[in-house]
């Protein structure tokens, strides 16, 4: 589970230096992981806008990056629906940005960004006094 974290971490980080990594507990990490896949497929969108191809791909690479960090976060020790369902989803929004990698298509940046979204906001709607126990399963 910590490689996962670092490795997300470590992807982030590049994005967005002193942004409160190093003091996120593990539910602010995986917070902050999500709004940098969020940040870098707003870029891609505008990317694709203005003809850049070269940070289109830089730009998606490192969102695909971020949500492979999230998925490797993802504790399989911990037998529930939701974290099979989860590892699916992150494994589809992978593929689907790949997919508008080489097609240049924002509608399936938008799709992602859509899913992602509605992941971050079930996540930092978990209460605080229940983050310990969900960030086991994160």
């Amino acid at each position: 589970m910590a490689l996962g974290y670092s490795r997300g971490a470590g992807a982030y980080q590049q994005i967005r230096t002193g942004g409160g990594i190093e003091s996120a507990d593990a539910h602010g990490l995986i917070t902050l992981l999500m709004d940098g896949a969020l940040e870098r497929i707003r870029l891609a969108v505008a990317c694709i806008a203005t003809g850049n191809v070269a940070s289109r791909g830089e730009a998606i690479s490192k969102a695909i990056e971020i949500i492979g960090g999230l998925q490797a976060a993802l504790n399989h020790d911990i037998e529930t629906t939701l974290v099979e369902r989860l590892d699916a989803l992150y494994d589809y929004m992978s593929r689907r940005l790949l997919f508008a990698n080489l097609h240049a298509d924002t509608l399936a940046l938008e799709e992602v960004a859509t899913l992602l979204g509605q992941v971050r906001d079930s996540w930092v709607a978990i209460p605080a006094e229940d983050r310990q126990a969900v960030g086991a399963g994160a």
